[in-house]
């Protein structure tokens, strides 16, 4: 048979003592420098890689719709239509390209993932810090096309590569030909040499 521990004794409680340790935090904030930011007279200083809106770069767009099949909300809207484009040299034949006419996002069902921007096969969209595009109608925050690009010259540049990272392939690749077509170039421009004829040596005929 187990015996409780008696149970400690009630610690006298002081009245008003919880009122005094509040009036006292208050006390020590109220006299420390303040860090709020006024907003909006005092714009935020953002990091590079904020996620505020999506730009739209439209002359790399191809309308190949995979940006619109991978997002998860179906939020991005592109209607298209087919144009012919004539030979470029005689004998060729004509081709068909799509052109875009309408390129929407619909920023009340968007969740900022990033899908859209990593899928895009051709650096068509790109993430900018803007943030301030509120509106007091939900519809509104459907956005086309024209505030898309003009969002796209907000876009910060990309930063430096580090100096001890290697080349990518591409502009390895893209240095090697040039050099390579430099060489050809410069050969080809350098004038023949006249060629000596050489006398015959004694003892042939």
């Amino acid at each position: 048979m187990t015996v409780a521990e008696p149970l400690p004794p009630a610690r006298s409680r002081i009245p008003g003592i919880g009122l005094a340790k509040g009036l006292a935090v208050t006390l020590r904030t109220m006299t420390k420098k303040t860090v709020t930011a006024q907003y909006p007279d005092a714009q935020p200083d953002l990091p590079p890689r904020t996620r505020g809106v999506i730009g739209l770069f439209e002359e790399n767009c191809t309308v190949c719709m995979l940006c619109a099949r991978e997002c998860p909300d179906w939020c991005i809207y592109i209607d298209s239509h087919k144009e012919t484009v004539p030979a470029a040299a005689p004998g060729g034949r004509e081709r068909s390209r799509n052109v875009l006419d309408r390129f929407a996002i619909d920023f009340s069902l968007c969740m900022y993932c990033g899908i859209c921007i990593e899928v895009c096969p051709f650096d068509a969209l790109f993430w900018s810090p803007e943030f301030e595009y509120a509106e007091t109608d939900i519809h509104e925050l459907t956005h086309e096309r024209d505030k898309l690009r003009e969002w796209m010259w907000t876009v910060p540049a990309p930063p430096a590569l580090d100096p001890a990272a290697e080349e990518p392939k591409e502009i390895a690749t893209a240095r090697k030909t040039a050099e390579k077509l430099a060489t050809a170039q410069a050969t080809q421009a350098e004038p023949n040499e006249p060629t000596v004829p050489t006398e015959p040596q004694e003892g042939t005929s």
